[in-house]
């Protein structure tokens, strides 16, 4: 990718890094799926209005949200109220990178290279790590519930892809109509009318200002960038950039509650962040090449070519 893309694609990854905190102190004041229904109400309106809807059929939209928006949020806002630690939330949910590759090679057919396979390894590895040596305040409940999420990240990861829409604001907009209802619904099931109805008549400062920041730039600004990039360029290209994300959400959550990871999870976490830059292609393994083997070139539309060939940028 071109460097202010690349910039852009780091923008993201902070701002979704310090969402995890403001997650955790919303879902304190408000039931998570109502949260997740009021988030995704406040990125529908007014925008729904003033964007123009994707260039897409309207049921792979709405697909991108099941997964992206739907799934994901539902899943993590969950894990959190049940006792995960948003940093190492943010950690755990970066298995998305992997799952992400492995997705992409199932459903796009974009088969990976042997580095990307080695660091998907390395990652699950740490990931194996991080569960096995997660505090006893860590339920297991929540840990698989933020896994569960990182398999919708993916999912909806590869779905975009798939869409191949460039506009990333307005899918953003228009993939959120899958959201409310559903997670309304499910909270009224899970906690009762009642309980909605003393949420939503007494917000507390704090589930506002969660709410305008999960929804305004965690969602907004963030999938509204990260989406458009996933609609230029490869599944496996895009998702390694958010190895960032658990290096500011630990260091946000640090600062923020005094959440310090113990040795093994930081073991699982430094092997997870490896196999990510491994897969992305940040650390590059050596290669031995036979002397008859041509040299990769990797054009700016992702595609793998051999010298001698043109590399037709998208």
């Amino acid at each position: 990718m071109p460097l202010r893309h690349s910039l852009l694609a780091v923008l993201v990854t902070v701002i979704w890094g310090v969402n995890f905190l403001a997650i955790d102190y919303g879902v304190a004041d408000v039931p998570p799926t109502l949260f997740v229904a009021i988030r995704f109400v406040v990125v529908l309106l007014p925008a729904i209005f003033l964007v123009p809807r994707p260039a897409a059929p309207l049921r792979d939209v709405l697909l991108v949200g099941v997964f992206l928006s739907l799934g994901q949020f539902a899943l993590l806002y969950l894990a959190i109220a049940f006792g995960m630690p948003p940093g190492l939330a943010s950690l755990v949910l970066q298995a998305q990178v992997a799952l992400t590759v492995l997705f992409a090679a199932i459903g796009l057919r974009e088969r990976p290279r042997p580095a990307q396979l080695t660091g998907v390894v390395i990652g699950v590895a740490g990931l194996v790590v991080v569960g096995l040596g997660r505090s006893a305040a860590t339920p297991a409940l929540a840990f698989l519930l933020t896994l569960a999420a990182a398999a919708s990240w993916a999912t909806g990861n590869v779905v975009v892809r798939r869409v191949g829409v460039a506009g990333g604001l307005s899918m953003t907009v228009w993939s959120a109509l899958v959201v409310p209802v559903p997670m309304l619904a499910l909270s009224l099931v899970l906690d009762g009318p009642a309980e909605v109805g003393h949420a939503l008549t007494h917000l507390t400062g704090t589930a506002v200002v969660s709410t305008l920041y999960t929804a305004w730039l965690a969602s907004l600004v963030g999938y509204g960038i990260w989406n458009t990039l996933l609609a230029r360029y490869r599944a496996s290209a895009v998702a390694p950039f958010t190895m960032l994300v658990p290096v500011v959400g630990i260091a946000a959550a640090w600062l923020a509650q005094g959440e310090v990871p113990n040795a093994l999870e930081a073991a699982g976490g430094a092997a997870l962040l490896a196999g990510v830059a491994v897969t992305s292609g940040l650390v590059r393994l050596p290669v031995r090449r036979r002397p008859s083997e041509p040299a990769e070139i990797v054009g700016s539309s992702g595609r793998t070519n051999y010298l001698g060939r043109l590399t037709r940028a998208k």
